[in-house]
């Protein structure tokens, strides 16, 4: 048998075009033109927006229309981990991993119609605080916080830039880390700067960039192998030849399954019963508690314009499948030397990891197939997604950290203090998820789609159950949710850590010295079964720890979340007889519900010297720069910060058109049709090829 090195110096004289492949000066030209009109349209919307409140700047104002909020939700989600890693996971076994998609599709439409009418109604900026409301106490709070903040940087924020970088590197031949630096710089200053009304509008633009270039893709890849009757003939010998010459070993060869998406009970990939029971619950937390993506739909101006959003970013998630999946298949019929390589040495020197290169698919075919200036807009797509992933989460993450754990640690800051605090986190945050990219690369033979899917259902599964009781179900009180959580926290870090040692599954050719608990026990179904623990833990503490109180019940569920805000008795006497001296119940409740948006922005965020007029105030040149790039400004506009009260508190009434429901309960209709059909004709229908 040949040694690693000679089959390596093989591989490079039978396959000279892997160096040779990459950007011209035409492509960099098309990906300098997209930056400029990125930058322009980050400016443009930095100096519209009201970036000098917690309102204005995390939640927009909440004066969205569906249009970009959808788009928005949309790109969100579809960063280069799913470029990269829906067409990785392709390559190396299928259409599967589309079952995802599929998944989000209906789950889009249970956070629009159950869970964002809850959140709206009580006035939440962020999804701890919202926990805070309905359970009371601090601790849901900050431990819910906390672990999201882990979920972005392990997953998210990590996942992002490696497989971002990663086209970068395949594209200009630099250096992974240096690619790494460059995208956080651009994507951080934007972020950093604009708030989340310039990361919704540049969201937009890249919808339209990441659609359109992933569609162009896919027509020509299809029309290279000669459409899906040439994918499904030639994809299952799609295998490396001239590259593996070790004996005794299957690993090198496609999935028998791979045209189905839910599989066997048993199946190692994509059990349907594990998917269906055990993925959900990790899929709830992400599209209905999940800060990234509640916070889209909390800017938009009326519960009807967040469901329209909801079904418009459902629509578009029919779409992966086809131009993310098959082409990454595609690409493996194309250059299956090189992306479904299964030497160590030989994948190292294709894309400087030895777990494997299925994740370089889609950049192997997008340097393969497109012609000059086509490339470039590819790249710029790729930048695209990983910038508008990118801003997301910093925009989330830098909330989350500011409004739900450093507000716990200093009690009294102040709103400026909160907006550079929030800005500064941005940077620790990347520094962690750079540091964690080495690890990442490594795990599940190169499918970054899988890895991430794995650890989130280590963590995030209970919440899931959380949310969901204590969205429908009232009895559920803090106590039986925080030790539930306890609970079900301890046992999935002792399945990560497990998976941390042992996270190599063999490899080709290598036994697998996996425990039982890792090898026998599916991810998926392991997610089902924490799911499951904690809900039963939570609903037996309650029952024998009592019923929450009323104030945490009010506005808080799906069945109070129309109900009359919760006013303490003593401030109920002075309601009355505020009713008596001629105010009405109108305008009674009113006030009410301003105490739910305003009191807490009035004495928790109000900056005690914006009351200082600026002449008083000497500010030097230097702290007036920065004040303007974050937005901070000691002249307070007293009527905008009354009129973004008066709106909040019209859109927490939860008042639709009664045309518009019912437009919107059609489209419910026909996207939860559509979605269940999709995944019925991909798990039964078999194509037989001409």
């Amino acid at each position: 048998m040949a040694t690693s090195e000679e089959r390596l110096a093989l591989f490079k004289a039978e396959y000279p075009h892997t160096d040779n492949a990459s950007l011209t000066g035409a492509d960099l030209g098309v990906v300098a033109g997209y930056f400029v009109i990125i930058v322009a349209i980050g400016i443009v919307a930095m100096c519209r927006s009201n970036r000098s409140t917690v309102g204005g700047f995390f939640l927009a104002g909440r004066s969205m229309f569906f249009l970009p909020v959808g788009a928005s939700l949309f790109v969100s989600n579809i960063g280069t981990e799913h470029f990269i890693g829906l067409s990785g996971s392709g390559a190396a076994q299928g259409i599967g991993v589309g079952a995802w998609e599929f998944n989000a599709i209906l789950l889009l439409q249970l956070l629009g119609w159950i869970f964002i009418p809850v959140y709206i109604a009580c006035g939440t900026y962020t999804m701890p605080e919202y926990l805070t409301k309905r359970f009371g106490g601090e601790r849901l709070r900050v431990y819910f916080a906390l672990l999201s903040l882990i979920l972005y940087i392990f997953t998210k924020c990590s996942g992002d830039l490696f497989t971002g970088a990663l086209f970068i590197q395949q594209s200009l031949k630099w250096d992974l880390y240096l690619c790494i630096f460059i995208l956080v710089t651009i994507t951080g200053i934007l972020t950093m700067t604009g708030g989340l009304t310039a990361v919704i509008y540049t969201d937009t633009m890249q919808a339209v960039l990441m659609v359109g270039g992933g569609l162009t893709l896919m027509g020509m890849s299809f029309s290279k192998i000669g459409g899906y009757d040439g994918l499904a003939r030639r994809y299952p010998n799609a295998t490396t030849k001239e590259t593996y010459r070790m004996p005794n070993t299957t690993c090198h060869e496609t999935d028998p399954n791979s045209f189905r998406m839910l599989r066997e009970a048993d199946d190692d990939y994509m059990p349907w019963l594990g998917f269906l029971l055990g993925q959900t619950p990790g899929s709830i937390w992400y599209w209905c508690a999940d800060q990234v993506i509640v916070q889209r739909l909390l800017a938009a101006k009326s519960l009807s314009h967040a469901q329209g959003a909801t079904l418009m970013a459902g629509f578009i998630k029919v779409l992966p499948l086809f131009m993310m999946v098959m082409p990454g298949m595609i690409s493996r019929i194309l250059y299956a030397d090189e992306v479904a390589c299964v030497d160590p040495e030989i994948c190292n020197y294709v894309c400087q990891s030895e777990a494997g290169c299925s994740s370089i698919a889609y950049p192997r075919l997008v340097l393969g197939i497109m012609p000059e200036g086509l490339r470039g807009l590819m790249m710029a797509v790729m930048i695209a997604a990983l910038m508008s992933d990118l801003d997301s989460i910093f925009n989330s993450a830098s909330t989350l950290f500011t409004v739900d754990i450093y507000t716990k640690i200093r009690k009294n800051c102040s709103q400026r203090e909160q907006m550079l605090v929030g800005r500064l986190f941005i940077l620790v945050m990347v520094g962690v998820s750079i540091a964690w990219v080495p690890v990442l690369k490594e795990t599940q033979g190169g499918q970054v789609f899988i890895y991430i899917q794995e650890i989130t259902n280590y963590l995030a599964p209970p919440f899931a159950a959380v949310f969901l009781l204590a969205v429908l179900v009232p009895m559920v009180n803090e106590q039986g949710a925080f030790w539930a959580l306890m609970l079900a926290f301890l046992t999935g870090v002792i399945r990560m850590i497990l998976a941390f040692v042992y996270y190599s599954s063999g490899g080709c050719g290598k036994e697998d010295n996996r425990p039982g608990i890792l090898k026998n026990f599916h991810y998926m179904y392991f997610s089902l079964f924490i799911t499951l623990l904690t809900a039963v833990t939570a609903i037996v503490i309650s029952y024998f720890t009592g019923r929450p109180h009323k104030k945490y019940l009010a506005r808080t569920t799906f069945w109070t979340r129309k109900s009359e805000p919760y006013v303490e008795e003593t401030e109920q006497k002075e309601s009355n007889k505020d009713n008596q001296n001629g105010f009405t119940n109108l305008a009674a409740t009113a006030d009410s519900n301003m105490q739910v948006f305003s009191v807490e922005e009035k004495h928790h965020y109000r900056d005690p010297n914006l009351d200082i007029p600026t002449e008083e105030k000497e500010l030097h040149c230097a702290e007036k720069a920065l004040n303007y790039v974050c937005g901070i400004t000691s002249n307070v506009d007293e009527e905008k910060e009354r009129e973004l009260r008066l709106h909040m508190e019209k859109v927490a009434t939860l008042k639709q058109n009664k045309y518009a429901k019912i437009g919107l309960n059609i489209g419910l209709v026909i996207i939860l049709s559509l979605g269940t059909f999709l995944y019925v004709f991909w798990s039964f229908w078999k194509y037989e090829p001409n």
